[in-house]
């Protein structure tokens, strides 16, 4: 039986957490190792300047004190025998789109993963309420996990609409839209008069084509978007490359 190691990024108590692995209680032996509190927005950060602490709680699950990439880390370097089969990160509350995965937590989760045989899966549902369609989709496709081929280190970007089974319109793979810039910080006075600053939200749809994962979202489709961990823009390379001549040349 395969070992799935489940994650999210809004902490160990999170309903969505538990959708998950209810959802999934049938396709593995599952292991859940999450953060201690909300760290939605933590990316790809790592704790480097302290211990962490991996309590057992009494519903099974474990909860770390620090980020969901130090949750996956612990899960799959050897503080257990046996590494997972797969890693699983979700149910997020709300969606992962478009640029959103620069930031996302739960994506994180799933790309610290990305070392394993199968690829690893981020799922998101664009709301807080249909978790158990999410959970279908998250079983499903984890069923399915073994007959995927993609190259190594990379995941799915899977976002769920909020709504009941069957008014799923259908699944999309999509890539990634984009996001206009954020608003501006909100500024603040704590209670003794210090300016302090609220993080805003996020910027308007910058590209929602019709082959994009806000698109997918918004006509009712699940969307996955295979995603990769090389961040390298190949078809710049012999631009800069230009450029540097240049510059040696002048």
């Amino acid at each position: 039986m395969r070992k799935l190691l489940l994650s999210n990024d809004d902490g160990v108590h999170a309903p969505g957490l538990r959708a998950l692995h209810d959802a999934l209680s049938a396709y593995g032996r599952l292991r859940v190792v999450a953060p201690d509190r909300d760290k939605s927005g933590a990316s790809n950060s790592l704790t480097l300047t302290r211990p962490l602490a991996l309590t057992a709680l009494d519903n099974g699950f474990y909860s770390v004190d620090g980020t969901p990439a130090d949750c996956v880390y612990l899960g799959v370097n050897g503080v257990w025998d046996e590494k997972p089969d797969l890693v699983i990160s979700g149910i997020n509350h709300g969606g992962n789109l478009g640029d959103d995965v620069l930031y996302s937590g739960t994506v994180a989760a799933a790309m610290e993963g990305r070392n394993l045989g199968m690829a690893a899966i981020a799922v998101s549902l664009c709301g807080e309420r249909y978790f158990e369609t999410a959970g279908r989709v998250a079983a499903t496709l984890v069923g399915a996990a073994e007959s995927l081929s993609l190259p190594p280190r990379s995941l799915l970007n899977v976002n769920v609409p909020d709504v009941p089974w069957e008014d799923i319109q259908g699944v999309r793979v999509t890539r990634m839209g984009y996001r206009g810039p954020a608003a501006q910080p909100l500024r603040v006075q704590d209670p003794r008069g210090r300016e302090r600053y609220w993080i805003a939200a996020v910027g308007d749809n910058a590209d929602d084509g019709a082959d994009t994962d806000f698109a997918a979202i918004e006509a009712g489709y699940v969307s996955i978007t295979p995603l990769q961990t090389d961040l390298t823009r190949h078809t710049a390379l012999d631009d800069v490359r230009n450029w540097l001549d240049a510059l040696s040349n002048s």
